[in-house]
């Protein structure tokens, strides 16, 4: 069942994903608007895979990088649909759905055994880390597109290219409030995975901090988004600045996490 699902997510997403990409070309409100019904119908079966998959493994399922990958992509896919109920940004939806089917396609790379968890690691502060860890990473991942979209939309207002994307793109300033939105969110949930983790680490191997490399390159990201917000703060970083700062550190963040995932073998079940 398990592997019937992943395949059903897959091909709702590569449908939304062409759909989003035939919206680029027709710009026609009723296509955008059937995209996003994929990608919600997407998004279900990718809720129920997550249940079974819970249900299989008797835990939160994110301890191999195949359950991290396909927990990643549905989190951001879920979070996006809280933003276009927010804020009927459905443009938002072509980056989304092509983001949320790379992760999918990555994981099919992965094992997807279920592997057991360690008795000394089996905890509620868990669910706890991950959970927060992954909804801020998937904000990160929202205020990635956003700058993206702004990058882009500034190049035709400085050009003057008034054509293409330019007539689908939000207003500069509403990109750039969102973008900043998503940034506080994300940045307290990064926080309070990293000290979750901590303690999470004291419970299960006596130690919080040993400076290994999943938590020096977790605290590198913190530091860059924290010197992001800071920056946004105190010394008016807005527009297109924030927005290239910020895709360098969700770049930094996706990179480390991909890199040393692979190279652990797993993900937050080892603590490695």
């Amino acid at each position: 069942m398990q592997d019937i699902l992943f395949y059903l997510i897959a091909l709702a997403y590569l449908a939304a994903t062409c759909v989003y990409t035939a919206y680029l070309f027709a710009r026609k409100d009723r296509v955008i608007v059937a995209a996003g019904r994929i990608l919600m119908v997407g998004v279900a079966l990718h809720t129920l895979g997550i249940v079974v998959r819970w249900a299989v493994a008797g835990r939160t399922p994110v301890t191999t990088l195949h359950e991290s990958l396909f927990f990643f992509s549905w989190i951001t896919a879920a979070l996006y649909l809280a933003v276009l109920f927010r804020y009927r940004l459905r443009v938002l939806g072509v980056f989304v759905a092509p983001f949320a089917l790379v992760l999918l396609i990555t994981a099919s790379f992965m094992t997807n055994r279920v592997m057991e968890l360690p008795p000394v690691l089996a905890s509620y502060w868990l669910p706890v880390h991950v959970i927060m860890a992954f909804l801020g990473n998937a904000f990160f991942a929202i205020a990635f597109f956003l700058g993206i979209m702004y990058i882009i939309q500034d190049y035709y207002l400085k050009n003057r290219k008034f054509k293409g994307m330019y007539f689908i793109m939000p207003p500069l300033d509403i990109l750039d409030e969102l973008n900043y939105k998503c940034l506080q969110y994300g940045f307290p949930l990064l926080t309070l995975a990293i000290i979750t983790g901590a303690i999470w680490s004291e419970a299960a191997l006596g130690s919080y901090w040993d400076w290994k490399p999943r938590q020096i390159w977790s605290l590198i990201t913190w530091f860059l988004y924290a010197a992001l917000l800071h920056g946004r703060l105190t010394t008016g970083w807005r527009g297109r600045k924030a927005a290239i700062f910020s895709g360098v550190a969700f770049a930094v963040l996706v990179g480390s996490f991909i890199i040393i995932n692979l190279v652990s073998g797993g993900s937050h079940g080892l603590l490695k």
